[in-house]
C-alpha cells in the first residue's frame, strides 16, 4: 500500500506556490485600489505606445506571416539553446549524441526549407 504521507512535502510546496502566485497577482491590484492609484482619465487611457489612435478595430485580422516569423525565431532560438550544452558535453555523449543532434538539426532544416518554399518569409 502507498504511504500518502510521502506526498506531503509536494502538496506543501504546491500550496505555498499557489498562495505566493495569488499574492503576487492580487496584492498589487488591491493596494492600487486602496491607495487611489486607480483613477482612469482621458490622459491615462490614451494611446501610449505609438502616439496616435488606431486606424481600425483592434480585433481585426492580420497576416499570419507575423506568427510564422515569430515561430521561426523561437525555433532557432531554442536551437541555439540546445547547441551549447550539446557542444560542451559532446566528449561524453560520443557518437550517439552527435547523431542525435544531427537528426535534430535535420528536422529544423527541413522545417525551415518548407517555410521558405511556401513563401512564408517573403513580404509583399
Amino acid at each position: 500500500m502507498v504511504d500518502l504521507g510521502q506526498y506531503l512535502p509536494i502538496l506543501l510546496f504546491l500550496g505555498i506556490a499557489v498562495v505566493l502566485s495569488a499574492a503576487f497577482v492580487f496584492l498589487p491590484m488591491g493596494v492600487s485600489r486602496l491607495t487611489g492609484a486607480h483613477k482612469p482619465n482621458a490622459e491615462k487611457l490614451s494611446e501610449y505606445e505609438c502616439g496616435f489612435p488606431a486606424f481600425e478595430d483592434s480585433r481585426s485580422r492580420f497576416d499570419v506571416r507575423f506568427y510564422l516569423v515569430a515561430i521561426l525565431f523561437i525555433i532557432f532560438d531554442l536551437e541555439a539553446a540546445f547547441l551549447f550544452p550539446w557542444a560542451v558535453s559532446l566528449e561524453t555523449t560520443g557518437w550517439t549524441g552527435w547523431i542525435g543532434m544531427m537528426i535534430f538539426l535535420l528536422i529544423l532544416a527541413v522545417g525551415f526549407a518548407y517555410e521558405w518554399k511556401k513563401g512564408a518569409l517573403e513580404w509583399e
